[in-house]
């Protein structure tokens, strides 16, 4: 048997990895979208590394893009079979991939205007909205802690990663020559004090591990709740310098932490009387999916639940569906707050808004969370001067900030808590993925001292023999 990793390796997007099992069966954990890197972005999520046709079996952790962004493109290429996931994974996964395909074609329609002038021939999405909705229909639905027997000698089983609603580690048992391997996929692994999610599972020993790594050299702020923090940037920018706060956030798990510590602020009577919009009909639709999975909701806030029906509503929020009212709000005077996707705000409405915004003193910008270095929330945490944005160049006068305390992803401690539940002494081999490759290196350090043996950073494309 040995492992493939093709994407988030040595880098924190595009979340692919193929096991090739000694009878040639190839299973696919992930098949997630770059994101974020610059002018390489398109290429690297042209070069699958591998053959789509030749892989029998795919299985997703979660929903989010870098994850799931891919799976249109691999059924457009050839895969033939059945992608396995948990049921808000599904709900979730298939209105990201119809929404991705969307902006694809959008932004495609727009090169290609330049390039008909230019004389250039026209490019093509990586998928279009029929793609993306014929892969919705080939998910199969499996609950956490259930093993399912793909094949014979091939079985898997989900455990609750608490990253997103429907977030699964996925562990794997492999019978081979009479032999067993337990190999554990982590996904993203969630924080173990998460606003709205249950804490990551145990799980049983693993032979292998492949671990994500994106705060392997960090801790996340728990100085400045995210309450108090998000509190702080509303008086300051609305109330004092009556300008617009504008948040990048990820339409899944974010904006519905924000949604829920705005909703928090309000029933202890300090939410800032200002208007509050959710321009991203993704988010909306993310939203309502969340609402439909309490079971999977932290005990705070279930009871939470018992006296507001609704933990993610509040005076004063707006929804904004349609393009125009979207663009009516760089017309808007008043201070306001502005939810918007995406979260690295590479991409979507957000980045009209920075674009519209960004040069005027009295707004801030502030990122929610981990942003790519190359994608435009990367550039923003670098406090520039002057920034790129659809070709143009604007000066930064806007207050760029960041709430470090917001974060999906769990923290050093958080992932050796998560590994807690293993005898690293019987562990072969954990791979480091999904993750930048000096904080990997720094991670790696800190799993050796904790009594792992074996701790391996594999390069993109990199094939290893499994013993």
């Amino acid at each position: 048997m040995k492992i493939a990793f093709h994407g988030a390796a040595q880098t924190v997007t595009g979340s692919k990895h193929v096991l090739t099992l000694n009878n040639g069966k190839k299973v696919l954990l992930d098949c997630g979208m770059f994101q974020g890197m610059g002018e390489e972005t398109d290429s690297m999520n042209k070069d699958w590394g591998f053959v789509p046709a030749e892989i029998d079996y795919l299985i997703l952790s979660h929903a989010h893009i870098d994850h799931c962004g891919l799976i249109p493109k691999l059924i457009k290429d050839g895969y033939k079979g059945s992608i396995y996931a948990t049921p808000a994974t599904k709900d979730l996964a298939s209105i990201l991939m119809e929404d991705s395909a969307g902006i694809q074609e959008n932004d495609i329609k727009f090169a290609n205007k330049k390039r008909a002038l230019q004389g250039l021939p026209y490019l093509q999405p990586l998928y279009n909205t029929a793609d993306a909705l014929l892969a919705a229909d080939k998910f199969l639905v499996v609950d956490y802690e259930q093993w399912h027997t793909i094949e014979e000698g091939l079985e898997f089983c989900y455990s609750d990663a608490g990253h997103i609603i429907g977030s699964a580690v996925v562990h794997l048992r492999i019978i081979e020559n009479g032999k067993q391997t337990r190999i554990s996929f982590s996904g993203d692994v969630g924080r173990y004090r998460d606003l709205i999610l249950k804490s990551p599972s145990t799980f049983s020993q693993a032979d292998y591990i492949l671990l994500e790594s994106t705060y392997g050299d960090s801790l996340h702020d728990e100085k400045h709740p995210t309450a108090d923090s998000l509190h702080q940037w509303i008086q300051h920018t609305c109330i004092e310098k009556k300008g617009k706060l504008i948040l990048p956030a990820f339409s899944v798990g974010r904006t519905q932490e924000l949604l829920y510590t705005l909703n928090q602020l309000e029933i202890e009577n300090r939410l800032p009387k200002v208007e509050y919009f959710v321009d991203s009909p993704l988010s909306i639709k993310a939203t309502q999916i969340v609402k439909k999975y309490p079971q999977y909701f932290n005990a705070r806030i279930q009871k939470v639940i018992q006296s507001d029906s609704d933990p993610f509503g509040f005076a004063g929020l707006k929804f904004i569906n349609s393009v125009d009212e979207s663009k009516l709000l760089n017309y808007y005077k008043n201070p306001c707050v502005i939810i918007s996707a995406s979260g690295m705000a590479d991409a979507g409405r957000v980045k009209h808004h920075i674009s519209n915004n960004i040069e005027n003193s009295r707004n801030s910008i502030v990122l929610t969370g981990y942003c790519e270095p190359n994608s435009l929330g990367g550039r923003l945490m670098r406090h520039p001067k002057e920034v790129g944005i659809f070709g143009q160049t604007h000066e930064v006068n806007a207050e760029i900030g960041e709430m470090r305390s917001m974060s999906a992803h769990g923290d050093y401690e958080d992932l050796l808590q998560f590994l807690s539940c293993q005898d690293p002494r019987l562990v072969k081999k954990l791979f480091l993925v999904h993750g930048e490759y000096p904080v990997q290196q720094n991670f790696r350090d800190r799993l050796i001292k904790k009594g792992f043996l074996d701790v391996e950073i594999p390069k993109r494309h990199q094939v290893i023999g499994l013993g």
